[in-house]
């Protein structure tokens, strides 16, 4: 496959700013149960996009990369205005997109299209490929008859290889293989014209014959159409050759990015470290690989601070330590010992299930018949076990205070995108990358 600086050379004017997005939020509320109403319950929300700071160039392609449920597909969305925002602002060409009137967002979308993950949901079956096509024609009054819809769908099915168009005019979507349907859907996108294409997974449903074809196409039209991309993706290896930049999402917020070719050179963040070490190698099969552990929280209850440190092999005193991270310690202690010592620890722990997220500190022993002195012997016969443990490093105080344990946490605090320079970088681009990383804040290491 060549790569995108041998298809797609970016546009002259690529370095100017396209749309900017500045502290964006996107929640979604998660009622509570009846039962829970009736007592007092309050409802939660989903923070699916936490606080994402952007700028997206004209003429590149940025890519969102990250696990599923990081929130790319919705910071894609959002960007189409198919997803209000909660707070914030989406600055495209002096127009705030989510606080705009739909009569005129619906206008806008003739600029601002979409390429969906599914192309077998994105085509209505019913419907023949002619009509899907001019159909977008129609809603925004691009044609003024039938004859000038028809001539204007051959022309788009001709740029996508739906060729000869006249063959597949009436054909409906359910007689296309798979890369032929994506192909349609491509070319509804550019039938009006666009400015920005949102490729939300664009090939992860195809057959491994087509992907690279496909990928292909959209770097011509890109180069031809003088379009810009947001690539949303799992796929390191197609973001690598298929983006300009990259940024890494983690749990609704951007953690890192940075031009693609620095990002897979010399990755900053351990979230990205991690991702890129979880890249099948055949080649070092050998190579042990550090991949982060436990699963990717719940971004109703994201954790304290930086919110990759429950996973992190780095952590250290500032990232946000708190009493379910100190839970999170003993359950894996009790799966690598004895049931019988879950069940003689487990009871002097339970105060860690009720206390509030983000608290730093926390105590122990209040509703236990333990006394404090072996609830105090447990913890630290723990950090015995495992003085490795990043958690260990936030972990401030541990203090026996009367008939109770009192664990004090260092303060936690949320990393902000830094700007990181790399001056020594063999690669020959730009190696400016923002990332949201303690271990890059000379505040807490010392080192700028």
């Amino acid at each position: 496959m060549p790569t995108k600086h041998e298809s797609a050379p970016s546009p002259p004017g690529a370095t100017s700013s396209f749309i900017d997005v500045r502290d964006l939020h996107v929640h979604y509320e998660l009622r509570a149960s009846a039962i829970s109403r009736l007592v007092g319950g309050a409802s939660t929300s989903v923070r699916a996009i936490d606080g994402v700071d952007l700028s997206l160039r004209k003429g590149e392609v940025l890519g969102l990369v990250g696990e599923s449920g990081s929130g790319k597909t919705t910071l894609g969305r959002a960007l189409l205005g198919m997803v209000r925002p909660t707070l914030g602002q989406i600055d495209y060409q002096g127009t705030d997109l989510g606080v705009l009137p739909e009569r005129r967002l619906r206008a806008m979308r003739r600029e601002l299209q979409m390429v969906f993950q599914d192309p077998h949901a994105a085509l209505n079956p019913s419907m023949d490929i002619e009509t899907a096509l001019a159909h977008p024609l129609r809603i925004h009054r691009l044609v003024s008859g039938r004859a000038e819809a028809r001539e204007r769908v051959v022309a788009a099915l001709e740029r996508v290889g739906l060729a000869p168009a006249e063959q597949f005019l009436t054909k409906l979507p359910g007689e296309l293989s798979g890369g032929q349907k994506q192909r349609a859907v491509i070319a509804r996108a550019i039938i009006c014209g666009p400015q920005l294409l949102v490729a939300d997974e664009p090939i992860s449903m195809l057959d491994m014959s087509v992907r690279a074809k496909i990928l292909e196409l959209m770097l011509e039209l890109k180069r031809d159409l003088e379009l810009t991309y947001v690539y949303i993706t799992h796929d390191l290896a197609t973001a690598k050759f298929f983006c300009d930049r990259v940024a890494i999402m983690y749990l609704g917020r951007i953690v890192e990015v940075g031009p693609t070719d620095e990002i897979f050179a010399n990755p900053k963040h351990p979230y990205t470290e991690a991702l890129l070490q979880a890249v099948p190698d055949p080649q070092n099969r050998g190579v042990p690989r550090q991949l982060p552990r436990g699963e990717i929280p719940d971004a109703a209850a994201p954790p304290h601070g930086c919110s990759f440190h429950p996973r992190c092999p780095y952590g250290f005193a500032p990232c946000g330590w708190e009493a379910r991270d100190l839970r999170a310690l003993f359950e894996r202690r009790w799966t690598a010992h004895d049931e019988s010592v879950y069940e003689q620890e487990s009871p002097m722990l339970t105060e860690l299930d009720e206390v509030p997220a983000g608290t730093e500190r926390v105590q122990l022993g209040g509703t236990s018949a333990a006394p404090a002195d072996a609830i105090a012997s447990t913890i630290e016969a723990s950090r015995a076990e495992t003085p490795d443990d990043p958690l260990w490093n936030g972990v401030r105080d541990i203090s026996v205070r009367d008939d109770s344990v009192e664990v004090q946490f260092e303060p936690g605090e949320d990393p902000a995108l830094l700007r990181v320079d790399n001056v020594d970088s063999a690669v020959d681009v730009d190696s400016a990358v923002d990332v949201a990383c303690h271990l890059h804040d000379e505040r807490f290491t010392g080192t700028p």
